[in-house]
């Protein structure tokens, strides 16, 4: 089969951000100047700046800004420094892995790949290339698909490319579950996560498993890298194909002032870079970097004994929480021993031992478990280096979808879970954490920051007491280190566009919000790895109708402080408000492109795979 990404197979990964102590320390003194200037203007802003005529509108904003200045404290701190784990030599032997010597053997490796619908050509491509994977040592690696589809011609492929085959008859815990059947099959010392379309580098083994002579060491997570973005078009080429040669060179001169300009790259700010070699490897240094499934390299140990810890106390909280229920029905002061052991027998009879969590964000929860493991004190490393290539969503259906998912699955663990108030983790460890689940609850303030210019523009009333030179001595001097920071931070990783997509995301975000409160399991269809043609204008409805009023209001709120017909706007005001309306604007106009954006279609394969829907529990 021809696939879309062929043309993408020579494509070579970005090599790590390099590291400098220099830069690094003037981040540290730009996010501390910024700290403090942010405390200086929200103590000023509550107290001295809320516009007491217009509470209702005022008092939102301070609380939206307030709840953005958490993030951005948080945020600074996952930014710190960078501690990189020094790449060890790989070891020869399991002894070279553990505490407590044993007969000494070569190391096992099981490389495992969970499909359900995927198209078995495209698998194919999978075990092809974990087949080349080497080791400078001997070693035991086997290579498993896990088909929860079972489906014969996965069999078959699996019997033709000479690795092993294991399925199930049921579908309970999706993913997670497909992994814990294959754990009670296999032995590997070490177990090597990968999707479908997951493809390891021949040196994904031999870079990674050094780590593991630290026997704390419970998992690597190596970045994953989407070979398959768009490589988009040329600003001339794209305006010579829609309007004409003679337009196209208004694109070439503007191309001479202004610099290259492509179109339609990475349309959906798929590239990962800057959440693996900033974010991701930041956390190093608080032992605080999560696993994300693809990619990640797992001890077993660490996997099968957290697991048990897990399952122990899952099972003592319920029973001391149904043994409370019985004492407060029957008045009496404890629960007859014979009745507790019958009741404790049900409990362990009903509960799943899971060694990856059902859940729909089971990566993340794994972790979790681990790092709040006191007794063993596991450590997690984010390896610099990109050791596979994989597909990105190539439409918005299946970003949304993927991005629903994912914002979906941390408001649970937040809300239900929350590792902020259970003992085990260390603070830096909590506020790490913290950091991603507070970002998933952006929607509700950011809804606020894309309303207050709109309402500015209609009412001509101001949130704040003044747009005066106060207001802008102390909101300037916290926006301008904020951005400084953020280009220091990031090592140069552009950033710009995912901060508008972080921004525009606010539906499916809010979405993901309202599905946890409400108690509800998350349904979405498997991500297809074929490309999708046509329109997907009806998923970006509340960002034409924010673009909509953005740009209207602000045209009615200029034409009536020009004409003097309408309102007491300050000029202070209006520049303000329209540079806020522009930046909102740009940030939506990202989304409704990504939906209108299609691949060209001599790149579109002439066979579409269909999706099946799933309920993906996250109770």
């Amino acid at each position: 089969m021809d696939f879309y990404f062929s043309e993408f197979e020579k494509r070579t990964p970005p090599q790590p951000a390099s590291y400098s102590a220099s830069r690094e320390l003037l981040y540290q003194y730009l996010a501390t100047c910024n700290i403090a200037l942010g405390i200086w203007y929200l103590v000023w802003r509550w107290g001295f700046a809320l516009n007491y005529d217009a509470m209702w509108f005022s008092l939102p904003l301070a609380f939206a800004e307030s709840c953005a200045f958490v993030g951005s404290v948080l945020f600074a701190f996952n930014l710190w420094k960078t501690s990189d784990e020094p790449i060890k030599s790989p070891p020869a032997t399991i002894n070279e892995c553990i505490k407590e010597p044993m007969d000494d053997r070569p190391i096992a490796v099981d490389i495992m790949f969970p499909t359900y619908d995927e198209e078995p050509e495209l698998v194919a491509l999978s075990i092809r290339d974990a087949l080349s994977v080497r080791y400078p040592h001997e070693i035991e690696t086997r290579i498993f698909i896990l088909d929860d589809g079972r489906r014969p011609e996965m069999a078959q492929l699996a019997a033709d490319m000479g690795v092993e085959y294991i399925t199930r008859d049921n579908n309970i815990g999706y993913k997670a579950g497909n992994l814990r059947n294959a754990l009670e099959q296999t032995y590997g010392d070490f177990i090597v996560i990968c999707d479908a379309d997951t493809r390891p580098f021949p040196s994904i083994l031999e870079n990674t498993l050094g780590y593991f002579k630290d026997p704390d060491v419970a998992w690597v997570q190596t970045p994953q890298w989407f070979f398959d973005l768009p490589a988009g078009e040329r600003l001339p080429a794209w305006l010579k194909k829609r309007l004409g040669t003679p337009i196209s060179w208004l694109g070439t001169a503007f191309e001479k002032i202004y610099g290259p300009v492509t179109l339609g790259r990475d349309p959906f700010a798929n590239d990962p870079q800057m959440f693996y070699d900033v974010i991701q490897r930041r956390r190093n240094w608080a032992n605080a970097s999560f696993c994300c499934g693809a990619g990640s390299i797992h001890r077993r140990e660490a996997v099968m004994e957290a697991a048990l810890r897990s399952y122990s106390q899952q099972i003592s909280k319920e029973h001391e929480e149904v043994e409370k229920q019985i004492r407060k029905l029957t008045k009496e002061k404890s629960v007859d021993k014979n009745i507790s052991a019958n009741l404790r027998q049900e409990i362990i009879f009903d509960t799943e031992f899971t060694p990856y969590k059902f859940h729909v964000s089971e990566d993340i929860y794994t972790s979790l478990i681990l790092h709040g493991d006191t007794e063993r004190e596991w450590r997690s490393i984010q390896h610099p280096q990109i050791e596979s290539k994989m597909l990105s969503p190539q439409d918005l259906q299946s970003w949304t979808v993927q991005r629903f998912k994912y914002s979906g699955g941390s408001i649970d663990i937040f809300m239900n879970d929350n590792p902020l108030f259970k003992k085990g983790m260390s603070l830096k460890q909590k506020l790490m954490y913290g950091a991603s689940f507070w970002s998933n609850l952006s929607a509700i303030w950011n809804i606020i920051f894309l309303a207050c210019p709109i309402v500015y523009f209609l009412t001509s009333i101001a949130p704040v007491s003044a747009y005066d030179t106060t207001f802008y001595m102390h909101f300037l001097p916290f926006v301008i280190t904020a951005e400084l920071a953020m280009m220091i931070g990031t090592w140069g990783v552009a950033g710009y566009q995912g901060k508008t997509n972080f921004l525009s995301f606010f539906p499916v975000n809010l979405r993901a919000l309202w599905t946890v409160l409400r108690g509800k399991k998350i349904s979405f269809p498997t991500t297809p790895k074929s490309r999708q043609q046509g329109l997907f204008l009806h998923l970006v409805i509340p960002q034409i109708a924010v673009f909509t009023l953005s740009l209207g209001s602000m045209a009615f709120a200029w034409y009536a402080y020009s004409s003097g017909s309408f309102g007491s706007y300050s000029l202070g005001g209006l520049i303000l408000n329209s540079f806020w309306t522009i930046n909102n604007m740009m940030a939506m106009w990202g989304m409704i492109a990504a939906a209108c954006w299609s691949p060209p279609a001599d790149d579109v394969p002439t066979t579409v795979e269909t999706t099946k829907e799933l309920d993906y529990g996250i109770e």
